[in-house]
């Protein structure tokens, strides 16, 4: 039986799971944090690239009253979903049987917009030194962990793991148009700032069948960094409020936490199912910028707390299943379906899509004994979103989106 499902006759029908795994998901989520690649036996080595093409188009909201939750057809909204593209490596190796330690970089968090066009989400005041600038945000972040795992029981079948991490994050959001009422001119710059967290796990393999069970929790991250601040309608208020127009200072953003769980195991000698599942609490994560917030705390419907810049109602799952199969010792293919819940809609109108479904295509080919290509494609059938502003008050609709994710990855491996 083992000779049957061993690993290494079956490792070369892991193919492009990890390639093209999570991208334009729930709030800021962008690269899953898969760690697969420490999960590996021997040493072990990979560069992934990834890139992101989505079509996200609606319309703004052409109703004039007092009811915020009402929608009504307005200007359309060309596609505001920047091209997106990122990389991720691992390393890993093992000291001796039972420690190992590995090093993994990747880009969890992001965003991407730019809106522009005859809608409300672009600055259409011929008198404004902002005239015919569009709402814009951009989020990137990098993450570097390290790894210490130790190996036990009887056949060192169960492995615990953990080990630091640090993280950098940077943020430019630019608010243009009437769809932000008061706030039209706004724009944050969050300089790059590095902070840490750490993460921990446990897994579980069976070489006789194929099996591996591997569940990650990664810490939530607080970063304190300088941003500046522009505000033009401050410039309106009274003096005797003490607030200017612009500010600069500390900013605190905590990257939220995370569970992943990755399953597979071999179903015959030459065919191995997988499943992932991922959770992200976005519903605890907020941007409050301080003179955005302090200004909105001048409206009582808005206090004692006042308002975020971006925050999310909904805690995001995500569940990746898939097949592959090994046609000839250096040649595999594979096939995953997938779905994101989304974070709540309606749904902040810097990201205006309420989660997905998809479905990806991958192969595998081993160049060598040690050495292998992959690529892959998913294609992704965007949930339909309101967009909203801080205040709750419903500003666009999305329907009928989706995009498309293709992944290249070089990888080596020696048992």
């Amino acid at each position: 039986m083992r000779s049957t499902f061993c690993l290494k006759a079956l490792s070369v029908a892991i193919a492009t799971f990890s390639v093209a795994s999570a991208a334009s998901a729930a709030g800021l989520d962008r690269s899953g944090q898969d760690i697969t690649a420490f999960l590996q036996d021997g040493t072990y080595a990979e560069t992934v690239y990834t890139y992101i093409d989505a079509d996200v188009t609606g319309r703004d909201n052409a109703y004039i009253g007092t009811d915020d939750k009402a929608y009504n057809k307005g200007n359309k909204i060309g596609d505001i979903a920047e091209d997106y593209d990122f990389f991720r490596y691992g390393v890993k190796t093992d000291i001796n049987d039972t420690f190992s330690v590995g090093i993994l970089y990747d880009e969890p968090f992001g965003a991407a917009a730019d809106y522009v066009g005859d809608n409300n989400f672009v600055d259409q005041n011929s008198l404004s030194p902002r005239n015919g600038e569009g709402t814009n945000v951009e989020v990137r972040t990098e993450s570097l962990t390290g790894i210490l795992g130790a190996k036990f029981g009887q056949n060192k079948e169960f492995q615990v793991y953990g080990g630091p991490v640090a993280q950098r994050v940077q943020a430019d959001v630019a608010l243009r148009g009437t769809a932000y009422d008061r706030a039209n001119g706004y724009t944050l710059n969050v300089n790059a700032d590095q902070d840490y967290g750490w993460l921990a796990g446990a897994s579980y393999s069976k070489p006789e069948i194929a099996l591996k069970a591997a569940l990650t929790y990664r810490s939530e991250i607080e970063h304190t960094a300088n941003a500046g601040e522009s505000y033009p309608f401050v410039n309106n208020l009274p003096s005797e409020l003490g607030l200017l127009g612009t500010r600069s200072g500390d900013i605190e953003i905590t990257t939220p936490e995370s569970v992943n769980f990755d399953f597979q195991t071999g179903i015959n000698p030459t065919t191995l199912a997988t499943a992932k599942v991922r959770w992200v609490p976005w519903s605890d994560f907020a941007i409050v910028p301080s003179l955005y917030n302090d200004v909105s705390n001048l409206n009582p419907a808005y206090g004692p707390d006042g308002l975020s810049l971006v925050s999310y109602d909904d805690d995001q799952w995500q569940v990746e299943l898939g097949m592959a199969k090994r046609l000839t010792p250096a040649l595999a293919v594979s096939g995953n379906i997938g779905w994101d819940s989304g974070a709540g809609d309606p749904v902040t109108s810097l990201g205006p899509i309420e989660g997905y479904y998809s479905a990806g295509l991958g192969a595998k080919y081993n160049i060598t004994e040690n050495w292998a290509v992959s690529a892959g494609g998913k294609y992704l059938w965007f949930g339909d979103a309101e967009g909203q502003i801080p205040s709750k008050t419903v500003v666009s609709n999305f329907e009928d989106n989706d995009g498309y994710v293709l992944g290249a990855k070089i990888s080596y491996q020696s048992k």
